[in-house]
């Protein structure tokens, strides 16, 4: 077998085979590219991912609120006890809840005791009262007969004494008539102002000393909100500055900032605000309440909230190029109102950015931007319809 490899014909024969399989190898390829080609170029340019609509940032004025929470306290609490010592109440007229007038009877003690010390105070006075009529009358007689000598002086002196310490005895006894009257008086525990019994602890029949609490009252029915502000934020309010309180059960009540405490919590640093809040049936002391602060208005760049994204925990917005390809870009968000958000950096007035469908794009995506009459005026489009691949 050796000689046939080695004669020249054969040689010849398989040079020629595989200049052959290569002429053939290189038109399978130029075939395939050229097909190729062919199939890119009936499929035509890449086809958008999303349908979106588009809006510009809009210069607008943002009301300047300060948020805060607080308690809604009494406006002034008076505190009503018992006056006389060791009386016994026997009747108790009102009770935790009630609205009092200035001067309504709120208890009452016995006034058994009390009275006959009256009855003795007064018997005491008209017995100094008749000493002393004697007295002065002795006193007047032995002046008459002074210049008469039938009286010594020390005499006349005695008897112009007693009657001045019979009259001293008179107003002692009007004095003691006058205590026991009082005591009589303190029989009946009076409102000293009008308001809301808030606490009650008065029990019919129970004997109390005098200084015993039995009632606790909100002076006026008047509660307050007592918003904490940082000391920070302190200066940005003032007397008579309008205040949102909403309450714990979502009532909407409109205060004024009454005064500002003197005065900061050396360790929360917070000071508190006191707010003047009108008569509400859902308003209670100790209850829980925020409020925003009314600081007046200034302007601000603003977009609708859809346009925000958000991703590890930051925001961005969706830039509309030329080529309508998006740009993610960061921006720093501030205020929010109803369904817009304030932008304090990132972006400028003049850029397109997409609204609807932005939650679903990312950096360098084709879009097709949905046209209507509200983007010739360069205000931000209401409504849009997604594409059905950002349904799906």
């Amino acid at each position: 077998m050796q000689w046939i490899w080695q004669m020249p014909s054969f040689k010849i024969s398989c040079a020629a085979l595989a200049a052959a399989l290569a002429l053939a190898a290189a038109g399978a390829l130029l075939v395939t590219g050229a097909s190729r080609a062919a199939n890119e170029s009936e499929a035509g340019p890449a086809r958008p991912a999303l349908t979106v609509t588009q809006a510009q940032p809009q210069r607008s004025t943002i009301a300047l609120r300060l948020a805060a929470n607080g308690d809604v306290a009494a406006w002034q609490e008076a505190s009503i006890g018992a006056e006389s010592h060791g009386l016994r109440l026997t009747e108790v007229l009102v009770n935790v809840g009630d609205r009092v007038q200035a001067g309504q009877v709120l208890a009452r003690f016995a006034t058994d005791t009390v009275q006959a010390d009256v009855a003795q105070a007064r018997a005491s006075l008209l017995e100094a009262q008749a000493h002393a009529a004697e007295d002065q009358a002795n006193a007047d007689r032995a002046r008459s007969l002074q210049a008469t000598g039938a009286l010594s002086v020390q005499q006349i002196a005695q008897l112009t004494t007693a009657d001045k310490t019979a009259q001293a005895r008179v107003q002692a006894a009007q004095a003691g008539l006058d205590a026991q009257l009082l005591r009589l008086r303190q029989t009946r525990v009076l409102a000293p102002d009008g308001g809301v019994i808030s606490a009650r602890t008065a029990t019919v029949g129970a004997v109390v000393s005098a200084g015993t609490e039995l009632f606790r009252m909100l002076r006026k029915g008047r509660l307050e909100w007592r918003a904490e502000v940082t000391a920070a934020e302190l200066h940005r309010i003032t007397p008579g500055t309008r205040v949102s309180v909403t309450t714990a059960g979502g009532a909407v009540l409109e205060g004024r900032v009454r005064m500002l405490a003197p005065t900061v919590d050396p360790h929360t640093r917070n000071a508190l605000v006191y707010v003047d809040l009108p008569a509400h049936a859902q308003l209670r002391a100790g209850m829980f309440a925020r409020g925003e602060f009314d600081l007046g208005s200034s302007a601000a760049l603003t977009v609708p909230q859809q346009a925000l994204v958000l991703r590890d925990g930051f925001s961005y917005v969706f830039v509309l190029g030329a080529d309508q390809r998006v740009q993610q870009r960061k921006v720093q968000t501030g205020r929010r109102v109803a369904d817009r958000v304030e932008l304090l950096a990132g972006l400028d007035a003049q850029s397109w950015i997409a609204v609807q469908g932005a939650g679903f794009l990312n950096d360098g995506d084709l879009v097709r931007v949905v046209a209507s009459q509200d983007s010739t005026q360069k205000t931000p489009v209401a409504q849009a319809k997604h594409a059905p691949s950002a349904i799906h």
